[in-house]
Formats: C-alpha cells, structure tokens, sequence
C-alpha cells in the first residue's frame, strides 16, 4: 500500500510555477527522500501532502485516502502528519515538555507521552528547560518528539539538519533514522544533501523544476541516473565525448565498456566515469600501460581515508577527477597512467543545430 500518493500536482505562487503536475508515490512504512536544489519546489511539495497549502491542479492522498482534490481537502489538523520544519519552530515561551506535549489531548498529556517521547529521543530530564536553554541538535530533537507525538500516520522533515555543524548533522541525522525506522514511521524527508539523500534513504526522488526527474533506489540513481544533469547532482562525475558501438564506446580515457543494458548503443554519446572508477599510476619511466590514458596530475585534495586527485590529459578541455583509497598514489605534476574499472553508463549526444 502507498502511504502517500501525489497525481499531476501543480502550484504556482505569482504566476511561477513551483509544482509542475508533478507525480509520486510514496511506500508505507518507507523512507523517501526528495533531492533537489534550491527553488525546485520541494518545501512546497511537503507543505501541499501536510495541508499548509493547497495544490492549483492535482490530487494528493494518505493511506489510500484523497486528502486534497478539486473536490475535497482535509484540513492538515486532521490528516495525522508529524511536520518537522528547518529551524524546528519551537515555541520559545514553552518548556521543552510543553512543547512535545502541544497538540495532545488531555488524557494523552495524562498518560505520559511526553515523558516517552523524550526519553525515545535522548532527552529524558530536560522537560522543564525551555528551547534557549538547549543545544541546535537538542532542538531539532525536541521538535521530533512533537512531530511524533500524536502517532501520525505520515512524518515530514524538511531540511531538519541543515543548520547544524558537519559533524552533529551526521550523528544526529542517522539517530533521527534509526528512531523513525524503529517506530515504522514512513517519512519523506527533502535535502539539497546529495550525501544526506543517498545515505539514509530507501528511495530517492530527484526534483528539478517542479517535477520529479528520476525515482528509485540509492543505488539505481547512482549507477544508472537518466541523464548527465542527474549524475553530476548525485555525486561526482565525469562526463565525456565518446563514440558507442558493439558494447562499448571509445573515450579520451579509452575504449570502456558499455553497461549491458544499453550496449546496443550507437554513435556519438556522452559517457559518464565515476571518479572512484579512474585507477592511477604513477609513470617513473614516461611510458603508457598498453590500454588507458596517460596525464598530469595537476592537483591534490587529501582527506585521510582517502584522496581526490585531478588530471589532466591531451585533448579534453578540463581536469578529470579520479578518487583514491588511502595516500595520494602521485604528486601534483606527476604523470600518471589512468585506467577505467568496470561498465559505464552512456547516454545519446544531443544533435548540434545545423547538422
């Protein structure tokens, strides 16, 4: 069953279009997360599934109920979803308990969820300070305890670690997981975080202009993303001219072999090289391995469990990025010998106008 399903949603604000009949459907009990650059429409799309805005054309359901139509809506008091904003939103002239607490009814404040809900999220004894008194990571924990306290069928999060140092946004980021799987909460969660989107999700949903581009597992966007735009928004990557046949397509770096799904390729295409599939080594004696490229190794980026080095080689207009385990295996004006490990994935070459 879909915990949630939007049909064609569109929604513009000042005639510019922010949702563009876009479509998605969300697993029960799954994590989804939606992926997408600034302006691209996912606070909205949260906001139109919680109520807080009402979609121009389209319909959104939850739990195989139509919650918003042109002949419906469900006001978002009653659609059971745990809303979870960037800042938190905490009431600041409420304590820490009060605040989880907001929304309950009498006999649930009676029964202790608050006290539950805090010690679930590691802040049992804190319940009477007020949000000043508590760290951002605190924060943003006090606001799930809220969200969760009325045992929504749905929980949102939007960007809730976005304001946090590097290193509590990881922790606390795999804690809020843990907990939001252990309660089987499904939970569309939306990020800029290309790391964050391919860390802690079951599916990934890409959003570029109002729409969904690519929808699948982690893995699937990351080895088989539907175009160039997408690969280079799910991580690093290096996309090269090349021409395709009989299985493979023959590149600056080589010829490489052409996933199998699409090795009935032909012709001029784009090939995109993940930076952790370029092998290096250094060349002592100038000579090139019988297969590969050769380059200079024109700078360095070291980050202790492993490096980034980029090369540059005859022929292609900028530095290529190779990903290696460990210490940088050359120096920066080193020649290297580059070669290709595994299947890459290609895509047709648009048409130049004139041709």
């Amino acid at each position: 069953m879909s915990a949630v399903v939007c049909r064609g949603v569109s929604k513009s604000f000042g005639g510019q279009r922010v949702l563009d009949g876009l479509e998605l459907e969300v697993p029960e009990g799954s994590v989804v997360t939606v992926l997408g650059r600034s302006g691209s429409g996912k606070t909205t799309l949260l906001r139109v599934i919680a109520g807080f805005e009402r979609p121009d054309a389209g319909a959104v359901e939850i739990g195989g109920e139509v919650v918003d139509s042109a002949r419906r809506f469900t006001p978002p008091e009653k659609r059971r979803v745990g809303y979870v904003a960037q800042e938190g939103s905490l009431f600041p002239h409420l304590t820490v308990a009060q605040n989880v607490a907001f929304g309950l009814s009498r006999a649930q404040r009676a029964g202790g969820r608050s006290e539950e809900l805090l010690r679930m999220v590691g802040l049992e004894g804190l319940g009477k300070r007020y949000p000043h008194q508590l760290s951002g990571g605190q924060q943003q924990r006090v606001a799930l305890a809220r969200a969760l306290a009325p045992h929504p069928r749905l929980v949102l999060l939007d960007e809730p670690f976005s304001s946090l140092d590097a290193g509590l946004r990881s922790s606390l980021r795999s804690e809020v997981m843990a907990l939001l799987r252990a309660q089987r909460a499904t939970t569309v969660f939306v990020t800029h975080d290309q790391e964050e989107a391919l860390s802690v999700s079951d599916l990934v949903g890409v959003m570029d202009s109002g729409r969904i581009r690519q929808f699948g597992s982690p893995f699937a966007l990351y080895d088989r993303p539907v175009d160039p735009s997408v690969a280079e928004f799910l991580g690093e990557a290096n996309i090269l001219a090349g021409i395709a046949g009989q299985g493979s397509v023959e590149t600056p770096l080589g010829t490489l072999r052409l996933a199998g799904d699409i090795g009935s390729l032909g012709g001029p295409v784009r090939a995109l090289v993940r930076p952790e599939q370029i092998s290096l080594r250094a060349l002592g004696d100038g000579r090139a391995p019988p297969s590969g490229a050769t380059g200079t190794v024109v700078h360095r980026e070291f980050y202790g469990h492993d490096c980034v080095l980029l090369v540059r080689i005859s022929g292609f207009g900028h530095p290529l990025r190779a990903r290696c385990p460990g210490r940088p295996p050359a120096q920066v004006g080193d020649p290297v010998a580059m070669v290709v490990r595994g299947e890459v994935v290609a895509w047709p070459a648009p048409i130049e106008r004139g041709q």
